[in-house]
C-alpha cells in the first residue's frame, strides 16, 4: 500500500478546496509541503520576502474569489508575514497562512527558529492553531479553511512541525473531509428585503455607499441596482472599480455634500472608520441601511436604523433582480448631484493640467489614469499618492484596483501586482508608486523578472515622506524630523535588476515613457519627480 507524507496531504487537501497556486519565500522547515504541492501540480511562486508573499495570497482571493495560500518558514519566515496578515485581517480577507514549525520531539529543547507562533495571532485571524498529528492534518487545513471562510471572510493561520510533515499515511485509505464549509453567501430573507425595497422606494435623495464587505460577484450588479433607484453611488476601499468610472451615477468629489443631503442611504459592506468619517457625516434624520455578512460592523460607530445581517452582494443580485425600475429617488436629486460633480471635476481637471516643474501630483495622477485606462489591474502602493490618484484611475472591473485598505500598509504593490499579473496574464497590470512605498518591497522586481511578469510600475516621487511631513511640521514647526528621503534613482535599482526603468522630469514626457515601458515587455518603473505639495491627511485630524 503507497503512503504519502505530510507535506503532500496538506496540499491534496489545498488542491480539494481549489487551490492552484500557492506563495511562498522557501526555507528548511516547509520543504515536504513544497514538495507535496509539487506532486499535486499546484503552482508555486516564490517570493524575496514573505510579508509580500503574503501579500500576494491576500491579492489572490480579491482577484479570484479563490483562497489565497502563503506557505512561509518557521521564525523569521512567519514574523515577517504578520504585516501582511494585519492588512489581511483589516480588510477582511479569505487567506490561509501556513507556517513551518520546529519538530514536536524536539518542543522546549530551543532548537532552530522554535516558537509558538499561533500565539502571536490571537488579535489579527479568525483562527489560530498548530496541526499535531499527520493523520488530522487534512482536519486541521480544513478547520482553518472554514474559518476564513466565514462572515466577511478574513485570514487563519496554521503551522504544521516538521516531523508532522514528514509523517506519513496509507493514500487508498487516508480520508480527505468534504462539504466542511457552505457554499454561496447567504442573502436577505423575504421579510427583510421587503423592509429594504420599501425604504429606499420612499425615498427622494437616496445614495448607496459601497465598502469592503462588498464582493466582486455583488459588484456586477451595483449600477443595475443604482439605476433602478436613480442614487449617487460612492465606493470605498475593495469596492473600487464595482462602477464603470464614467458611469453618471458615480461620485468621486460629492461625498460630503450627498451623504448631508440623503434621507436614504444603502450601506454596503461598509466601515464606518477614519476614512469615512467614523460615520458622522451623514444627514442626522437619513434612513441609513446598512448590510453586512459581519454582525459587529452595523452600529459600530453610529446608530443604523435597518441593520441586515446578509451577504451584501447577494442583496444587491436581490434587489437589482426584484425593484421595478424609476422605483425611488427624485431625478431633480441625482442632477443636483451630477452638476456638483461636474463642476468638481472640471476645477480638478484644470489643476492637473499644470506644466510645472517638478511636475504637479494631480497632473502626474491624470496622465497616470490615462495611461492605464479602464481595463488594467492597478495596485497603489503609497501614503498621499494613494489618495492623489484614487479620482483619476479609471479601472472599471469589481477588485481591479488593490489598495492597501485600512491597516494602510506600505509595500503592497508589487505583491499585488505579481498575483495579478499571474491571475490576468493578457492583462495590463500596474502598480502607483509613492517613493516611500517603494523602499518596502521594490526587491521583488526580481521576482517579476525571474518570472518574465511586465507590469508597469510608476513612481511618484517628490523625496519626502509627504503625509507624514505635513503632520509633524504643522504639530511642531521647524522640527521636522526624519521626514526627507531625497530625489533617489529607483529606476536603475530595476534596470539593474534586469527590467525597464526610466526617469521622467518634465510633464509632457509622463505618457510615453508609459509607453515605453509597456512596449518593452519587461517589469518597468518609470520615476516621476513631482513637486512636494502641502496638504493635511484626514487619516491624523479625524
Amino acid at each position: 500500500m503507497a503512503r504519502i507524507h505530510g507535506g503532500r496531504v496538506i496540499a491534496r487537501t489545498l488542491k480539494n478546496e481549489g487551490v492552484d497556486t500557492v506563495f511562498t519565500l522557501t526555507g528548511g522547515h516547509i520543504v515536504p509541503i513544497l514538495d507535496g504541492c509539487v506532486d499535486e501540480g499546484i503552482r508555486i511562486v516564490d517570493f524575496r520576502h514573505e510579508q509580500a508573499a503574503t501579500h500576494a495570497a491576500e491579492a489572490w482571493n480579491r482577484l479570484t474569489g479563490q483562497l489565497g495560500v502563503s506557505i512561509v518558514t518557521a521564525g523569521p519566515g512567519v514574523t515577517d508575514a504578520i504585516t501582511a496578515v494585519a492588512t489581511a485581517h483589516h480588510s477582511a480577507t479569505p487567506l490561509l497562512l501556513i507556517g513551518g514549525r520546529h519538530l514536536v520531539r524536539q518542543d522546549g529543547m530551543g532548537g532552530l527558529q522554535e516558537m509558538d507562533h499561533p500565539a502571536l495571532f490571537g488579535t489579527i485571524t479568525a483562527w489560530a492553531g498548530t496541526a499535531w498529528q499527520t493523520e488530522r492534518l487534512a482536519d486541521s487545513v480544513t478547520t482553518a479553511i472554514r474559518h476564513a471562510f466565514a462572515g466577511r471572510g478574513g485570514p487563519v493561520f496554521l503551522d504544521v512541525p516538521l516531523d508532522v510533515q514528514f509523517g506519513d499515511v496509507p493514500e487508498e485509505t487516508f480520508s480527505f473531509p468534504e462539504a466542511y464549509r457552505p457554499g454561496r453567501p447567504s442573502g436577505a430573507d423575504a421579510g427583510a428585503l421587503q423592509q429594504i425595497a420599501a425604504a429606499l422606494q420612499a425615498a427622494q435623495r437616496p445614495v448607496i455607499f459601497a465598502g469592503t464587505g462588498l464582493t466582486a460577484a455583488g459588484g456586477r450588479s451595483l449600477a443595475a441596482l443604482a439605476e433602478k433607484i436613480g442614487a449617487p453611488t460612492f465606493l470605498n476601499g475593495r469596492a473600487r472599480g464595482a462602477l464603470p468610472h464614467d458611469h453618471p451615477l458615480l461620485g468621486r468629489y460629492t461625498r460630503r455634500a450627498a451623504f448631508a443631503g440623503a434621507d436614504v442611504m444603502l450601506a454596503l459592506g461598509v466601515d464606518w472608520d477614519f476614512r469615512t468619517g467614523y460615520g458622522q457625516t451623514i444627514n442626522p434624520d437619513a434612513t441609513v441601511i446598512h448590510i453586512d455578512a459581519d454582525p459587529t460592523r452595523i452600529g459600530w460607530n453610529r446608530a443604523i436604523p435597518i441593520g441586515i445581517v446578509a451577504d451584501p452582494g447577494t442583496v444587491v443580485e436581490q434587489l437589482a433582480e426584484h425593484l421595478a425600475p424609476d422605483s425611488a429617488g427624485s431625478p431633480s436629486w441625482a442632477a443636483e448631484i451630477a452638476t456638483a460633480e461636474h463642476e468638481a471635476a472640471t476645477a480638478a481637471a484644470a489643476e492637473a493640467a499644470s506644466d510645472e516643474a517638478p511636475i504637479h501630483p494631480q497632473r502626474f495622477a491624470a496622465e497616470v489614469g490615462r495611461f492605464f485606462g479602464p481595463d488594467a489591474v492597478v495596485a497603489v502602493d503609497g501614503g498621499d499618492i494613494v489618495s492623489t490618484s484614487a479620482r483619476w484611475l479609471q479601472t472599471s472591473t469589481p477588485g481591479h484596483v488593490l489598495d492597501p485598505g485600512p491597516f494602510g500598509s506600505l509595500g503592497t504593490g508589487p505583491p499585488y501586482a505579481i498575483a495579478a499579473q499571474i491571475a490576468f496574464p493578457d492583462k495590463l497590470v500596474g502598480i502607483v508608486f509613492g517613493d516611500g512605498g517603494f523602499g518596502f518591497n521594490g526587491m521583488e522586481y526580481d521576482t517579476m523578472v525571474r518570472l518574465g511578469l511586465p507590469i508597469v510600475g510608476v513612481m511618484g516621487n517628490d523625496g519626502v515622506w509627504n503625509n507624514v511631513k505635513t503632520f509633524h511640521e504643522m504639530m511642531f514647526p521647524g522640527r521636522t524630523v526624519a521626514a526627507e528621503l531625497g530625489p533617489r534613482p529607483y529606476h536603475e535599482v530595476v534596470a539593474g535588476l534586469g527590467g525597464h526603468g526610466e526617469l521622467v522630469e518634465k510633464a509632457d514626457d509622463i505618457r510615453p515613457a508609459l509607453e515605453r515601458a509597456r512596449e518593452s515587455g519587461l517589469p518597468a518603473l518609470v520615476n516621476v519627480q513631482i513637486a512636494e505639495h502641502r496638504r493635511m491627511s484626514s487619516n491624523y485630524s479625524q
